[in-house]
């Protein structure tokens, strides 16, 4: 059995989450080949691994998304396109949930080289086209940089080489996804589809807290991103997320329910659960295993927690996580010495296994997530969490339908630092709830979240995909 995993801004280039995940199910099958098409958003990290690849990874194909490979093409170039094709392209410039078995062999007959298009005669009138009909009174100059911005990733993905595989499984929507789709169209294998977060969701949010952009053309770009979703949603045979919550808004967002299905993360339990608990010091030790990356959120982490020293001078901050964005690490280390916080300590990337030793309880106060590793890890290791009420965090907190365990730790609002610095402290002032807690999420994580569970689930997905049971 030959996987073609296609990630986009993740393994094997950087720490954690996906990455994490991707690593844990490529060594959980050494009986399976795994061939990795990643796209990265720069040249500059080709070849710049994080991860010492498995022997089953037998190919890594690397594409990028930066401007400069897509400018000043070598030569002009003329395109043809039949009214079909024509009608379908304007549809995608429109972000209207264009017909991709159409629009993918238009192009890739083409042999053109990716900004070629959006430099010829033919893109203009297109484009003109779309102005007229769906866009009248925006600003030409504006919407036409706005257009080129969309689809210069798009036409460099278009024409990317296809690796050879019984099928293909992005690990989201957005570019991965796209990619999937078209690979689907042009090898004729089996599509499958993992999301650990909604894609299109995230950008959204992204997309209005964002500056980079005018208020004009947030709608577009946010249509961009579902258009890239509902085309993976249409092509994938199966489509897997990390709880029922999330498969619902697949659902709502036009995956057919016939192929969605839940498969929970999974971890080593039995890596973490022989953890001793710390022993006492007079300090609490809270432990952020996160990398450092503006989704984290980690400056309002560090507000809180200069929140809770104010109340609770006798508590320690572990931020545990490599330098995903160097910039807001630094505006986060800068933060620190401007709060003057000397119990703040960042060492970097650790292994945690070790390092749990040295901790009381966890904390994740991420923007976004799906069903982070990190607090799962944190109950194994029988550390209660305190979470953003984000992706799952609220069922790992609780229990999801179905669970007894109990309280496993507390909730809180994101980007409210008042409000976490509150459940911080409802937490360690109470040495009875940290050990309660941290039992009842060990059970939890024993129970459903173990990592031969998960194995279990995608290999037999990977088997209906190989004998064709789930072909659409």
């Amino acid at each position: 059995m030959r996987v073609c995993l296609i990630l986009e801004g993740s393994y094997p280039y950087i720490h954690g989450g996906v990455s994490s995940w991707t690593d844990q199910l490529i060594r959980a099958m050494p009986d399976v080949e795994f061939v990795l098409l990643t796209i990265g958003p720069s040249r500059q990290k080709k070849g710049q691994f994080v991860y010492q690849l498995p022997e089953n990874v037998k190919e890594v194909h690397e594409c990028f998304l930066d401007e400069k490979q897509f400018l000043e093409p070598k030569r002009s170039y003329r395109f043809s396109f039949t009214e079909e094709e024509s009608r379908e392209i304007l549809d995608m410039m429109r972000c209207e949930d264009p017909d991709w078995d159409v629009i993918i062999p238009a192009f890739r007959r083409q042999k053109y080289e990716p900004s070629a298009f959006l430099m010829s005669e033919t893109f203009m009138n297109l484009f003109t086209t779309m102005m007229n009909e769906s866009f009248p009174r925006a600003p030409f100059a504006g919407t036409f940089y706005m257009e080129r911005s969309m689809l210069l990733p798009v036409m460099g993905l278009l024409g990317t080489e296809i690796p050879e595989a019984d099928f293909y499984h992005p690990v989201c929507t957005g570019y991965a996804g796209l990619l999937a789709v078209i690979a689907g169209n042009v090898t004729g294998k089996p599509v499958c589809l993992t999301e650990h977060g909604i894609y299109s969701r995230e950008r959204e949010e992204e997309l209005i807290r964002s500056s980079w952009t005018t208020s004009d053309y947030k709608e577009q770009w946010i249509n961009f991103y579902y258009m890239l979703s509902s085309a993976i949603y249409k092509r994938a045979v199966c489509i897997t997320s990390l709880f029922q919550n999330a498969s619902e808004i697949q659902m709502e967002l036009g995956a057919p329910a016939e192929r969605c299905r839940v498969i929970s993360n999974g971890i080593a339990y039995d890596r973490f659960c022989h953890i001793p608990l710390k022993k006492p010091d007079g300090f609490v030790d809270i432990g952020a295993p996160v990398r450092f990356a503006k989704i984290k959120d980690i400056k309002t982490m560090i507000y809180a927690f200069y929140e809770v020293t104010k109340s609770f001078p006798k508590e320690r901050l572990h931020i545990l996580g490599s330098d995903e964005d160097k910039q807001y690490a630094d505006e986060c280390r800068q933060l620190v010495r401007d709060l003057k916080l000397d119990n703040v300590i960042m060492p970097g990337q650790v292994d945690m296994i070790a390092y749990y030793e040295k901790l009381d309880i966890t904390i994740l106060t991420s923007l976004s997530e799906g069903q982070p590793l990190c607090t799962l890890e944190s109950f194994a290791a029988g550390r209660p969490a305190v979470t953003t009420d984000v992706g799952c965090c609220r069922d790992l907190i609780f229990g999801a339908r179905g669970d007894t365990f109990g309280q496993a730790g507390y909730i809180a609002r994101p980007m409210d630092a008042s409000d976490i610095a509150q459940k911080i402290l409802q937490l360690i002032t109470s040495p009875e709830k940290i050990r309660i807690f941290g039992e009842n999420g060990k059970r939890r994580c024993e129970a459903f979240y173990q990592r031969p569970m998960m194995v279990s689930k995608y290999r037999q997905m990977y088997e209906e995909m190989e004998h064709g049971r789930n072909r659409i």
